[in-house]
């Protein structure tokens, strides 16, 4: 009887602490609402055309690897290229900076997927933006004067003919390789006194002091199959009509993979800043024969009203002119 009685609900008898706890939750809610409103009027409403400076810090994009061919400058000079497909890149998040970093944060989606194969989750977050569903998202960091509009869709004219880019992927799997391929090691001899080891790594340790392989020795093992950044690749060629950038070089991952590409760290960004700390003028800041990037972004919207054309290349290094 006694454990009956337990289980039925006591009457809610409405006291002062309730209403001050009713009172301090409304206040709280307010609050939050205040907060949420002064967030969302830091909402990018308009991609309004900006001025780049060295200190700007763009959005990066997501292209899909095609293959490699090769372009030809005005000086004859054969250079390889990797081609990239910018693959419909759009925004799907704005996440305003924390209060521990300035930069905001921009999630970007590539690649439209059919919804059958979207989870409820997915479709939810990518319906909210107003975007199709995508196969990748990545999250950049940019400066406030690089913000894009959520549901923009880039372009690949994001980037400019002469500049330096850095480009991210999965490298090719190998499967389970040697110390001679994984490693470069030299191998022993391949003359006499070695017995069917031509291709060993050698001794692995020293002896009873320390008793032990040392961490972190080089040995056979899976190769391939991990994240690789190959930075401080000029860009040769964008076409605004395919949205391919023909990239210098070679590019991290297999076909059709997915590559992160942004403006370079190195040769971009920190060199505008060491020129704009000696005192050179704005077209001496990047390149030569780049006088700017497009700011806040190159989207396919500017690429159409502004009428670029359908072809940029970059010229080479002039030569041909001396």
């Amino acid at each position: 009887m006694r454990s009956f009685i337990r289980t039925l609900r006591k009457p809610f008898q409405r006291s002062l602490a309730t209403l001050a706890d009713s009172t301090s939750a409304s206040t709280s809610t307010e609050a939050s609402s205040s907060s949420s409103s002064s967030s969302t009027s830091n909402v990018v409403v308009e991609n309004a055309v900006g001025k780049w400076t060295p200190h700007t810090l763009r959005t990066g994009l997501i292209a899909r690897k095609r293959g490699m061919t090769a372009l030809w400058d005005q000086d004859g000079r054969r250079w390889p290229v990797t081609v990239l497909q910018v693959d419909a890149n759009q925004v799907v998040r704005h996440t305003p900076p924390p209060p521990t970093s300035p930069y905001h944060t921009l999630q970007i989606g590539a690649s439209s997927r059919p919804p059958k194969t979207t989870t409820a989750q997915q479709l939810g977050h990518f319906r909210k933006a107003g975007v199709e569903p995508k196969y990748r998202l990545r999250e950049y960091q940019v400066t406030e004067d690089a913000l894009v509009k959520v549901g923009t869709e880039l372009s690949a004219g994001h980037f400019v003919p002469g500049q330096f880019v850095d480009v991210q992927g999965i490298s090719i799997g190998k499967g389970f390789q040697g110390v001679m391929k994984r490693h470069g090691f030299r191998g022993l001899k391949a003359s006499h006194g070695v017995s069917v080891k031509h291709r060993s790594g050698g001794s692995i340790g020293q002896n009873q002091d320390p008793g032990r392989v040392i961490p972190g020795k080089k040995m056979p093992g899976h190769m391939g199959t991990v994240l690789r950044t190959t930075q401080n690749l000029l860009v040769h060629r964008v076409d605004h009509v395919l949205n391919l950038l023909y990239v210098r070089g070679s590019v991290p991952g297999s076909d059709d993979a997915f590559i992160s590409v942004r403006d370079s760290k190195k040769a971009l960004r920190s060199k505008a800043q060491l020129a704009l700390q000696k005192g050179k003028e704005e077209g001496e800041w990047l390149s030569k024969g780049v006088v700017g990037l497009p700011t806040p972004a190159g989207t396919v919207e500017r690429v159409k009203q502004e009428g670029w054309p359908d072809v940029v290349q970059w010229k080479g290094e002039g030569y041909a002119e001396k």
